[in-house]
């Protein structure tokens, strides 16, 4: 029986957590697990036998960390290939009599993606994509992604897994407390990510506990069609002679286990902690359990990098104004690749509560192939809508859809052979909401029933491509008036239909029922309020046109959508068309000051630059720091502490302060330059490869004026302390990600203590906890990159 066929009637056990069981048989501090698959091969094939013989169906490859970035070529193809030969000599000498599968284990790059880090998209998948020819070569049943904490990293390895296999793939991502990933991910905005392009299984895997996890579970289980895994950590970490243990016994968390894969898990394993003893017991427990039967939630949603958005509870607003139809400053902006105005366009359409962003670069003066994959990227790097990708250029849409951070929606594809061809296996290899046009070879039918016979048309192509109806949402074509007095009537009554006889969702643009006549948005607000009254669930709008607003606002009220129409009285002031040319005029003539804040908290490095450049004409430079730069990156700082600004905005918003500090430090004289707040080293500890965090707090403690010494990953504890020594430094921050890395940081701190007691101490990791970090000696526990810049403000 192959894995595939497995999955769809039984209850799956996964194995459990492999470092502390290396660590337990003489792994030391800073030595790469990977390489105990072929110096220790007997240990890992006992570790891999243990598992089986507990009751675990899968059993995870020794290649966590497997990849180019940390290996050679050779090397890592010997690594891959005992790896996979001690897993499967495992599965030989196993006692157990249950089905069992081989799973290449691929785990997080240690590296952000662009824009918020170094590593580009296509070389991460060029990386993963080493990994898993590899894992196919030498013979696995399946791929395991597990332990990412970022949605873009998680398309990337998905991508290498799905263009370089025709294996399984299930994913397992790691959310903090805050039910997040940390670049702000939901469960549900990875569920339709992941669900879209195709994830056999799919879940939460590493950070917490069982029962910390419960709320994340909770959230999959709503969301997901396909079956969700479980694969927590045995509680919280703390340090007990100077090994790592964990706080929930076997008995407490198979108890916990079990009650969730009764509630609808159907995946279950361990994760850091946890031994076969773990997975023995929640086997026992769980042998006679029935599977919760999978149900097609049917969900139509699309994401962006931090959320989801669904249609069908309330209407969609899908702003318009990134579109160079009818707009000659924007067609001026595409021809100069002036992507700050266009990023402005966008910010300001958020601003007015749209949804989600339509983004048409369509324009004969430009390459509309790389402007719309750039226009997505930029976007997506300011802004945590997600995104329409609207073009007829097919190239273009590729590589719109291959870099887009989430599920997208596409505009769009129609009853045309031609079409259908071309769009539909975009859809079904990259995911998304595809806009489904009802005209064909023949135009556009002139009544409601015409357009309705198209839709079942392209619904029946889509299922022949495997591609659900919940992934369609059709448009019946706005057509004016003022050429055909019923064209109205005709629009709205394909919507009823498909509404209530093939149960699928809709979208207009509605001001084109308006083309020609005049007062237009009178025109478009009341056809909006008769659209969504007779089924329609989005509209391509303009957000600056109070009548529509006006509608949406009313509607929802009078629908029972506003509770104490509080949504209605806090935009009722708004209901006066401001025109985007008028905004723009507005802003020119605020104060610098403010402007450049705003400029920080968006994201707009260019701006940011330009205005510090304009600003230090008759500003000191001093003064723009203190009273533009550090008070707009404390907005952005104190909403990321109260989690109403997401990782991505975080960074992005440093970027932009660093953008305009580098304006300013050009500015100033030799002494001037060389005034800092105080040396602060960091590191990540020996043996670990993974920089993420430290590359954050790194750029947050530059902005605030802090002299950051950066010693890289993977530093041996002596030259941390020789370099804080050599510099005096306050402080320093030491990261580890991997619980096998922890006891380089305890070694690291004890020589700390000895050689620089005077030197402050501050630890962050996701393996870590306050706990841990009292008792291994550091002086703070930093839980984020912000909690670091605020101890190290209290310390120098």
């Amino acid at each position: 029986m192959n894995f595939r066929e497995y999955l769809k009637e039984n209850i799956v056990y996964l194995d459990g957590g492999m470092g502390t069981l290396l660590q337990q048989q003489g792994l030391i501090a800073g030595e790469h697990p990977e390489h105990w698959n072929l110096s220790h091969s007997d240990v890992i094939t006992n570790i891999h036998k243990a598992y089986f013989d507990a009751g675990s169906n899968v059993v995870c490859t020794n290649t966590f960390g497997a990849n180019s970035l940390k290996f050679s070529d050779e090397e890592l193809e010997q690594i891959i290939m005992a790896a996979i030969f001690n897993a499967k000599a495992a599965r030989e000498q196993s006692i157990s009599k249950k089905e069992k599968f081989i799973a290449l284990d691929i785990g997080p790059s240690g590296k952000l993606l662009k824009p918020l880090g170094d590593l580009d998209f296509e070389d991460a998948v060029s990386v993963f994509s080493k990994t898993v020819k590899l894992g196919v070569k030498y013979g696995v049943d399946l791929i395991v992604i597990e332990t990412m904490n970022d949605s873009y990293e998680t398309k990337a390895a998905f991508l290498a897994a799905k263009e370089n296999s025709n294996l399984p793939i299930i994913v397992s991502n790691a959310y903090g407390e805050d039910g997040k990933l940390m670049t702000g991910a939901s469960p549900a905005a990875m569920v339709a990510l992941l669900e879209g392009m195709g994830v056999d299984a799919l879940g939460a895997n590493c950070s917490l506990g069982p029962q910390q996890l419960r709320g994340v579970v909770n959230e999959l289980l709503e969301k997901a069609s396909v079956p969700v895994i479980l694969k927590p950590n045995a509680g919280l970490p703390k340090s007990v002679n100077g090994k790592t243990v964990y706080d929930i016994t076997a008995n407490d968390f198979s108890d916990e286990v079990a009650s969730l894969i009764k509630k609808g898990v159907r995946v279950a394993g361990g994760c850091c902690g946890t031994t076969p003893e773990y997975i023995k017991a929640l086997c026992e427990k769980t042998c006679d359990y029935t599977p919760v039967p999978l149900k097609q939630k049917n969900i139509t949603m699309v994401s962006s990098y931090s959320h989801a958005v669904e249609f069908g509870n309330e209407p969609v607003l899908i702003g318009e104004r990134i579109n160079p139809t009818g707009k000659k400053r924007f067609k001026q902006a595409l021809i100069e690749n002036d992507m700050d105005y266009i990023l402005a366009e966008g910010v300001n359409q958020q601003e007015k509560k749209v949804h989600i962003l339509d983004v048409n670069v369509g324009l004969p003066d430009i390459d509309e192939v790389k402007m719309l994959e750039n226009a997505v990227c930029e976007l997506q790097a300011v802004i945590d809508l997600p995104l329409q990708i609207d073009t007829s250029n097919i190239a273009a849409m590729e590589a719109a859809l291959r870099r887009y951070n989430g599920k997208a929606m596409i505009n769009s594809v129609n009853g045309k052979a031609e079409s259908i061809k071309a769009v539909f296996p975009l859809v079904k290899k990259y995911g998304g909401l595809v806009v489904a046009l009802t005209l064909d070879e023949n135009g556009i039918p002139e009544t409601a029933e015409g357009r309705v016979e198209i839709a079942k048309k392209i619904l029946n192509a889509a299922a022949m491509y495997g591609i659900e109806k919940k992934d369609i949402i059709f448009d019946t074509l706005a057509m004016t008036i003022s050429a055909d007095n019923k064209a109205a009537l005709a629009t709205v009554g394909a919507l009823k239909t498909i509404r209530d006889e093939l149960g699928c969702h809709t979208s207009l643009g509605v001001s084109n029922i308006s083309f020609g006549l005049p007062n237009r948005d009178a025109i478009n607000g009341t056809f909006f309020a008769l659209s969504l009254e007779n089924g329609l669930s989005a509209a391509i709008m303009n957000p600056y046109s109070a009548d529509m607003m006006k509608t949406y606002y009313t509607y929802k009220a009078l629908k029972g959508l506003d509770e104490n129409c509080a949504e209605y009285i806090g935009a009722a002031h708004l209901f006066t068309s401001v025109a985007p040319a008028v905004l723009e005029k507005a802003e020119k003539t605020e104060e610098f000051g403010s402007h450049l804040q705003r400029a920080i908290i968006k994201g707009f490095k260019e701006k940011a630059g330009e205005l510090t450049r304009s600003l230090l004409e008759s500003v000191p430079a001093l003064q723009i720091v203190n009273d533009e730069i550090i008070p707009a990156l404390n907005i952005v700082g104190e909403g990321f502490e109260n989690k109403t600004v997401y990782l991505p905005q975080l960074l992005m918003s440093a970027e932009a302060a660093k953008s305009a500090f580098e304006v300013i430090k050009s500015s100033m004289s030799g002494e001037e330059k060389n005034t800092k707040k105080g040396v602060f080293v960091i590191a990540t500890v020996k043996g670990d490869i993974h920089d993420i965090g430290k590359n954050i707090v790194k750029l947050l403690l530059e902005n605030y004026g802090f002299n950051v010494v950066d010693l890289g990953k993977d530093v041996p504890a002596q030259t941390i302390v020789e370099k804080v020594v050599e510099l005096k430094a306050e402080i320093v921050g030491l990261s580890a990600l991997m619980t096998t890395t922890v006891p380089a940081m305890e070694e690291t701190i004890k020589l700390l203590k000895k050689q620089a007691s005077w030197c402050k101490i501050v630890v962050g990791g996701a393996v870590l906890t306050k706990e841990y970090a009292d008792k291994i000696g550091a002086d703070k526990y930093a839980k984020d990159a912000m909690e670091t810049v605020r101890y190290a403000e209290t310390v120098v």
